[in-house]
């Protein structure tokens, strides 16, 4: 397997784990009708970029078309679940969302990392099939980085002074 294959790989599992990550932020605060709708919003991108991505690595020899890697949300994500759900809008689920935005917001600037890398070989290698895709798809993960890193700016002065 090349480095292209390599990196398509990986941006192809980080995207389905950004989603899947989304969606569960999405339903631990839903109470947080903004953060509810906006996360839900931002995972169908991550959707449509591992779709996007799953077709494009089949031009270089690579299936991607299988089921997601991780069966479930595991333990420690079941137990902040139902902890945000027994607090509701108590300043401890402040906490646990700004957890959540923060390891989002890190999974999110892996991904775009990503998508530099490609971007670069694709321009390096007149892989334009490879350029498309970037171009396509980066600035959305760019914004679900803004989204998050915005959302933590605005929320943590009051959470972190409150607790």
């Amino acid at each position: 397997m090349n480095g292209i294959a390599i990196t398509l790989r990986a941006l192809h599992d980080g995207e389905r784990h950004l989603e899947k990550d989304l969606l569960a932020a999405a339903r631990r605060h839903r109470a947080d009708h903004e953060v509810h709708h906006v996360a839900t919003d931002v995972a169908r991108w991550s959707h449509e970029h591992a779709e996007r991505i799953a077709r494009t690595a089949q031009h270089y020899g690579l299936d991607l078309s299988g089921p997601a890697g991780d069966a479930g949300p595991g333990l420690v994500a079941a137990v902040r679940e139902k902890t945000a759900e027994a607090l509701g809008r108590r300043p401890e689920t402040g906490l646990l969302l700004l957890h959540d935005l923060r390891a989002l917001h890190l999974a999110a600037a892996e991904n775009s990392l990503h998508w530099e890398m490609l971007a670069q070989v694709a321009q390096a290698t007149g892989e334009g099939r490879l350029l498309d895709l970037a171009t396509a798809c980066h600035p959305q993960t760019l914004r679900q980085m803004r989204w998050t890193n915005t959302t933590i700016k605005v929320l943590s002065p009051q959470l972190l002074s409150s607790v």
